[in-house]
């Protein structure tokens, strides 16, 4: 989700709230600690030179239970930071601590903002030697127009 969607989607919520992909709730009480721009200036394994941007939100959970972040809040604290450190309509990512500080992509069911799982991939598989996948074909779906295959004495062999 880019930062321009959750600016659109505030306004329409009585209340913020996050969930886990696995159905997990943030609890209500959350703070958004840090709102900010990251920039990843990286090497990949097969010395490509990257660039990767993304507006970072850090929740929180502390003692006061009766804490609850409400959209405007949200939203002005969103505005501040686009004035005040110049951030940009990127992809947002979520910092959160369940067990381990966690990173996540952002998402919007209709009604939570939804913490997707995300993953580490190798950008430079070739140079990795990992093999590309292979299309699997069923040999039933193959063609069977005579005209695509060899026949006897065609001349094609």
């Amino acid at each position: 989700m880019k930062l321009s969607e959750i600016k659109e989607i505030l306004p329409t919520l009585e209340n913020v709230e996050f969930q886990l992909e696995n159905g997990t709730f943030v609890p209500e009480h959350f703070h958004v600690t840090e709102v900010g721009s990251i920039t990843k200036h990286f090497i990949d394994c097969g010395g490509v030179i990257r660039n990767e941007k993304a507006v970072n939100f850090q929740l929180w959970n502390a003692d006061d239970f009766e804490h609850r972040l409400k959209p405007a809040k949200l939203l002005n604290i969103i505005k501040l930071s686009e004035e005040k450190l110049g951030i940009e309509d990127d992809e947002i990512e979520v910092e959160y601590q369940d067990t381990t500080i966690g990173k996540y992509d952002l998402e919007f069911n209709g009604k939570t903002f939804v913490l997707k799982n995300k993953t580490t991939a190798c950008l430079a598989q070739e140079a990795c030697g990992i093999p590309v996948e292979k299309q699997k074909v069923k040999l039933s779906e193959l063609s069977s127009n005579p005209a695509s295959c060899c026949t006897p004495n065609s001349g094609c062999c």
